[in-house]
């Protein structure tokens, strides 16, 4: 009796373990997970986790070192001259933004002030491309030939004014030649024949924007005022370098 119940166990345990051969042999076997697997798993838990949101800040020992450094970033970037004189008060107006349009506020009266280097400076600000220094270089400069002694004080400057004009003129920036265009013209109102002498420095970058559709209005209008203020001289000086142009005697 004993031994047919010993026998009857033994082959239960038989089909038991032979049911569960067949189930892990149908199963699907995992398998094992490789190196790169294993790493994007860690770092798709990572980016999950709360600490992956907080931004890390450089080291103060970055900044010591040159491959961290991008040179073309805006930090980097050294403020223009303009700029600079312009923070540290060296402008003696400041911007009063209105409702409808701004306006320049001086320290103290524009005929009261030297030109030398004022309004050198303002010119130099003709080519910047950020507010408020657009404005300010643009009106102030300006303003400053307004006065009534302007002539005088502004004639001994033209050999320094000319070539900041003419840089101005050859910005790729269509507004800062808008604005250098505009001053050249404010200038000739004020100095006369006195320009001619540099007039064919200035006529050089006017001739190359006359291909452009859209500035050769403005700068046939401008030519006609270097001419009204210059006399025949200046005529002269513009058919020399722009052979198109068509006097206002004509």
């Amino acid at each position: 009796m004993q031994k047919s119940e010993c026998h009857g166990d033994t082959q239960l345990r038989t089909r038991v373990r032979g049911n569960d051969d067949q189930r892990t042999s149908s199963s699907p076997q995992r398998k094992p997970r490789t190196t790169v697997q294993r790493s994007k798993s860690s770092s798709s838990s990572s980016a999950s986790s709360p600490d992956a949101a907080i931004k890390v800040h450089p080291r103060p020992s970055d900044k010591l070192n040159p491959k961290t450094i991008n040179p073309f970033g805006e930090q980097s970037r050294a403020p223009s001259a303009f700029a600079a004189v312009y923070s540290k008060g060296g402008i003696p107006c400041r911007l009063i933004h209105g409702s409808v349009k701004h306006r320049l506020q001086w320290d103290s009266p524009p005929e009261n002030l030297s030109f030398d280097p004022l309004l050198i400076t303002l010119a130099e600000g003709l080519r910047e491309t950020k507010h408020p220094y657009t404005f300010v270089s643009k009106e102030g400069f300006r303003e400053l030939l307004l006065v009534r002694d302007a002539p005088e004080k502004a004639v001994p400057l033209l050999p320094r004014l000319s070539p900041v004009l003419k840089a101005a003129l050859a910005h790729s920036d269509d507004e800062v030649f808008e604005r250098g265009l505009n001053a050249l013209v404010q200038l000739s109102v004020v100095v006369g024949p006195s320009l001619n002498d540099h007039l064919k420095h200035l006529l050089t970058s006017l001739f190359k924007r006359l291909r452009d559709k859209k500035f050769k209005e403005p700068i046939t209008n401008a030519l006609q005022k270097l001419e009204q203020h210059g006399g025949s001289g200046s005529l002269i000086i513009i058919k020399a370098k722009i052979p198109t142009y068509c006097s206002i005697c004509c």
